[in-house]
């Protein structure tokens, strides 16, 4: 039954031009209406001292591995919420899910950019945003120009996956500082993921399933943007 439903709703790469071009507006405005919640969710947070609390509490020794996997449980929920095709509410749910767990681990790094930095904190959070958009819209355009399917890069990403989990995580138990370096090659990762993430909006997702790509999107980018803001917090 799953597979002669699955037949039924064509892929976005066998859709006509009107209807591709319809469904990469569709995901592309989610993506945008994604970061602006995000952006409207972060000040909230920022302005409400009980979550600032814990949010900075969180980062004290092992309780970030708590946050980390809370994370990483979170992100599961949304990204099979997402993947309802038939729910929207679901779908929705997901995302609003996944834009509010990014927003809250976002609260030590953007409190250490913006307050640590002083007058000059905003100003580096600006860069990191430029920065992180104009990398993201050149590996976009990579994948629409050359129509290539990236979906040869899934096993290179879950391996670098995991080996920069096992160093964050040994970071935190050992207590070392990961530095410059693995900030970098979490660039290049993240890279590889909008990639990947933008090959399977064409490739992989379903007419309707729009609400998902976009949570992929927006993960990817998030995690550009996060270690692009981690480096220019470094200098």
């Amino acid at each position: 039954m799953d597979e002669i439903q699955s037949q039924e709703i064509p892929k976005v790469a066998a859709l006509e031009t009107p209807a591709r071009a319809a469904f990469f507006r569709k995901t592309y405005t989610h993506l945008a209406l994604a970061v602006l919640l995000f952006v409207v969710v972060e000040i909230i947070f920022f302005n409400i001292p009980a979550v600032m609390d814990l949010a900075m509490s969180l980062t004290q020794g092992s309780l970030w591995l708590i946050m980390l996997g809370g994370f990483m449980l979170v992100t599961s929920y949304a990204e099979r919420m997402a993947m309802k095709t038939h729910d929207k509410n679901l779908q929705y749910i997901g995302l609003l899910v996944y834009v509010i767990a990014e927003a809250f681990i976002f609260i030590p790094l953007l409190f250490i950019a913006i307050v640590y930095a002083g007058e000059g904190g905003f100003m580096i959070v600006n860069q990191a945003a430029i920065i992180t958009l104009s990398l993201f819209l050149g590996l976009s355009a990579i994948v629409f120009i050359t129509k290539k399917d990236f979906s040869f890069l899934k096993s290179a990403l879950t391996i670098g996956g995991f080996i920069a989990l096992g160093l964050i995580v040994a970071g935190i138990l050992f207590g070392f500082n990961l530095g410059l370096l693995f900030s970098v090659g979490m660039v290049v990762l993240a890279g590889g993921s909008i990639l990947y993430q933008t090959s399977n909006m064409i490739h992989k997702y379903e007419e309707d399933q729009y609400v998902a790509a976009s949570l992929g999107l927006f993960a990817s980018l998030m995690l550009l943007f996060w270690y692009v803001l981690s480096i220019l917090n470094s200098d």
